[in-house]
């Protein structure tokens, strides 16, 4: 609270009423009182009021039956949904063999890990872990973190901390996680256009030889399904002497012939200093890890907050991260489905006329432009359709750019596929939505 003379703000986080005055403030002086509650009441209406406010889906995945689950309306009836927007791309959670060793690791070691890493928190299914994701990658050493939001942004922070005066190149679309770590550390930054190496080598090269300096860029970007250049942006950043730091959190497990993500697709990954990723979306389970040199691992180990402070994950996670790494290694077969699948669904949307935005990945992401109209087709779908797909609204995406984003996996069937597209093309029309060809319908 801020002592002052009492008057009447336009703001309504500052209540109306006043405490008579006692003690100290005796002599005329009054408590201003903020109204805690309306600054929070202003902060959700303007989220309504934009079109982008999110009601959370109360769903229960159908074990055995991907992507099948119970959707419980806010009636509080029950009914069978089909899901278009997982990020379990692979439906490794519910693979019968991760479910196995899940069940064994809570039979063997009980609930919870018992404490951070540096406490008592490091058991032999985490060390296990950390070796299979070296390996994967290539690299001598890997650690896990509790998500890739934490990896992202703690090693990122703790890197300026290492490595004074760092200068970190970020490519314009990073994830907000990668932004906040950058931010966090304090250092000088420089933002490059997305995927334009022309503009990242201007920078470098404006940048003093001198400096210590890092690539952050990502493989594969969610929300656009558009794929860097790894091999070149890694051999741009060696040039100048620069650390590269890759994101292939929607890439592992899903690209190269054991998962390893873009990088070992395109036979770049020993270019790569720190490769970022997750066990939480083509894994099945939960996690974030980095994988690099040992030294730079140890380093990381040793002064990141966001790893030295936190609890560690669960045995029963990590055991399940480990049979889905282990499994998917050998299954290439899942992959190759998955992007057949990915195909089959572009292609039937645009011969539907449905603006199906350009992506060279698995991400569908379909064009609305309005963050109302795309709440509305969401909603629809799921009430009427039994189809859940969530609206992707800024800050996710830039206003203007609102759209659905479709993530089918090896699971989707051709009949999922015929019945979204019908749904689709008849909300297209009661919504007047421009199709492709400049369109509405």
């Amino acid at each position: 609270m801020v002592r002052g003379r009492f008057r009447s703000y336009g703001s309504a986080a500052w209540t109306g009423s006043v405490h008579a005055a006692s003690g100290d403030n005796a002599n005329g002086y009054y408590l201003q009182v903020m109204d805690y509650e309306a600054a929070f009441s202003a902060a959700v209406r303007q989220v309504r009021d934009e079109g982008r406010y999110r009601v959370f889906a109360d769903l229960k995945r159908q074990r055995g039956r991907f992507p099948r689950a119970a959707w419980t309306t806010p009636a509080g009836h029950t009914r069978e949904v089909i899901v278009w927007c997982s990020n379990d791309y692979l439906g490794q959670g519910q693979n019968a063999v991760v479910i196995e060793a899940m069940h064994q690791a809570l039979d063997e070691a009980g609930a919870g890990s018992g404490g951070t890493r540096n406490i008592s928190g490091t058991t032999s299914y985490h060390v296990a872990l950390e070796q299979e994701l070296a390996n994967l990658h290539g690299k001598p050493a890997a650690l896990l973190f509790t998500s890739g939001y934490v990896s992202n942004e703690a090693t990122l922070a703790t890197l300026q901390k290492i490595l004074p005066g760092l200068i970190i190149f970020s490519d314009e679309l990073n994830h907000a996680s990668m932004i906040a770590g950058i931010r966090q550390g304090g250092g000088p930054r420089k933002i490059f256009r997305h995927n334009d190496l022309e503009h990242l080598e201007s920078l470098l090269a404006a940048a003093p030889r001198e400096a210590p300096k890092l690539v952050a860029f990502e493989s594969v970007y969610s929300m656009d399904g558009d794929i860097a250049d790894v091999g070149a942006t890694a051999a741009l950043a060696k040039r100048y002497g620069a650390l590269t730091y890759l994101d292939e959190v929607h890439a592992v497990g899903l690209y190269g012939q054991s998962g390893g993500g873009v990088s070992e697709r395109d036979g770049v990954a020993g270019q790569i200093d720190i490769i970022e990723g997750t066990l939480g979306k083509a894994y099945g389970v939960m996690g974030g890890y980095i994988a690099a040199s040992s030294m730079l691992v140890d380093a990381i180990r040793s002064h990141a907050n966001g790893f030295i402070f936190t609890t560690s994950l669960p045995p029963v996670l990590t055991a399940g991260a480990l049979a889905s790494l282990r499994w998917l290694k050998a299954h290439d077969e899942v992959r190759v489905s998955h992007q057949e699948r990915a195909a089959t669904l572009k292609r039937r949307l645009r011969a539907a006329g449905l603006p199906v935005m350009p992506s060279n990945s698995h991400i569908v992401p379909v064009h609305v432009g309005d963050p109302v109209h795309c709440k509305l087709i969401s909603d629809v779908l799921l009430q009427d359709h039994g189809i859940y797909v969530q609206p992707i609204n800024y800050p996710t995406v830039p206003r203007g750019t609102e759209r659905l984003r479709f993530t089918p996996t090896p699971y989707h069937t051709d009949a999922m596929m015929d019945d979204l597209v019908v749904a689709l093309e008849a909300l297209w029309a009661r919504c007047n939505i421009q199709r492709l060809g400049g369109r509405a319908a």
